[in-house]
């Protein structure tokens, strides 16, 4: 098969070449008369307008059916506007044209009523101009203008009153509670010293109970409430120990080892055993009365702390209330304010409806005298 294909194409090539040399010798070009033929054909040589083209397209039929069809539509759109247009201007010239005569039918109407008139006319009969404004009229105007500006003002008052006092209230609250505390700084640092050091003193008085030093010293608790404050207490070991000394002196054994071992014991000068010494009274008593005074001072200072809280809550309450009562004055008179507003616009209502009432009862008797010199 290959090689049928290679066979073929070798013959071409002779063959082409025979063609060629046929056409050479067969040429004409010595010749004036003979013309080389055209392989093309140009434009200008095909009749491109002929009906007979166009006859039988159906693609270009239909084309030129949408053309004519649109354009007839164009055309009868247009045609619509204008007959629109047409009636609208026909509709304005003839309002126009009625006004024209109504015009000139009411000038002659008017000229006849007044040639027929009186020509003898009072100067009274004529009413008065408009234009000279009376003391009612300006009354009624004043009254009008007064009742509205009064009616926008009265609830303008009524809201920036009301907000007003709503915000100084707490501001005003504020400070005089602060100067009301700054006041009274001194008398509230005072209370609660006072208290806390007397509940100090009551603090070390229990305490001392709690170690039986009331066993010997019957009168240490008016005694420790008569000091000026009660770390005082810290300076009573030589106190404590020589009642406490001179009391078991006197005492029987059963008493001493009932009372005044139990004692030593508590305030570390013996041991747990009772037979033992830990301390000497001298160290053992001055630091035990040490520790009562440390926890009376925090009783003490908690007691001042409630106090002056107290103090100021008592201050802070009264402020409130002086605060509360001045606010409620202050809407009272806002209250009063408003209402007299509303009165004097309510008066002011009621001159101007009167007023207006009475000018429409002349102008209506104006009118009516005119009709009848009309007809």
């Amino acid at each position: 098969m290959k090689f049928s294909y290679f066979n073929i194409l070798l013959f071409s090539v002779p063959l082409n070449i025979l063609i060629n040399d046929h056409s050479k010798y067969s040429s004409c070009k010595h010749t004036s008369n003979c013309k080389t033929t055209k392989i093309y054909r140009s434009l200008c040589e095909c009749e491109l307008y002929a009906p007979s083209n166009y006859d039988n397209d159906t693609e270009m039929k239909r084309v030129m059916q949408q053309f004519e069809d649109r354009t007839s539509q164009k055309f009868h759109e247009y045609d619509e506007r204008m007959q629109s247009k047409r009636m609208q201007y026909k509709e304005q010239c003839d309002k126009e044209i009625q006004k024209i005569i109504l015009k000139d039918k009411l000038e002659k109407q008017m000229e006849q009523q007044l040639t027929s008139l009186e020509t003898k006319i009072d100067i009274d009969d004529i009413p008065t101009c408009v234009c000279e404004k009376s003391l009612a009229d300006k009354v009624e105007k004043g009254c009008l203008r007064c009742g509205y500006g009064l009616g926008t003002v009265a609830p303008t008052v009524g809201l920036i009153g009301a907000v007003a006092v709503h915000t100084w209230k707490p501001l005003a609250l504020k400070a005089a509670i602060a100067a009301a505390l700054e006041a009274n700084d001194a008398m509230i640092s005072a209370a609660a010293n006072a208290a806390g050091i007397q509940a100090g003193k009551i603090a070390v008085i229990e305490s001392l109970k709690s170690l039986r030093v009331h066993n010997f010293w019957i009168e240490m608790s008016n005694d420790i409430l008569k000091m000026s404050h009660y770390n005082e207490v810290a300076n009573l070991t030589g106190v404590i120990y020589g009642k406490k000394f001179q009391a078991c002196d006197a005492m029987t054994i059963e008493k001493f080892e009932a009372i005044c071992e139990p004692f030593d014991m508590h305030w570390g000068i013996l041991k747990a055993d009772g037979v033992t010494h830990d301390l000497l009274p001298g160290k053992s008593v001055p630091k035990v009365l040490k520790g009562i005074v440390e926890q009376a001072k925090g009783a003490a200072d908690i007691e001042a702390a409630n106090v002056a809280a107290a103090k100021k809550l008592v201050i802070e309450t009264a402020q409130e209330k002086a605060i509360e009562a001045a606010s409620t004055h202050l809407y009272t008179t806002i209250a009063y304010s408003i209402l007299a507003i509303l009165i004097i616009v309510l008066v002011m209502i009621i001159i101007y409806l009167i007023l207006r009432y009475r000018r429409k009862k002349k102008m209506k008797t104006k009118l009516q005298y005119i009709k009848l010199l009309n007809q």
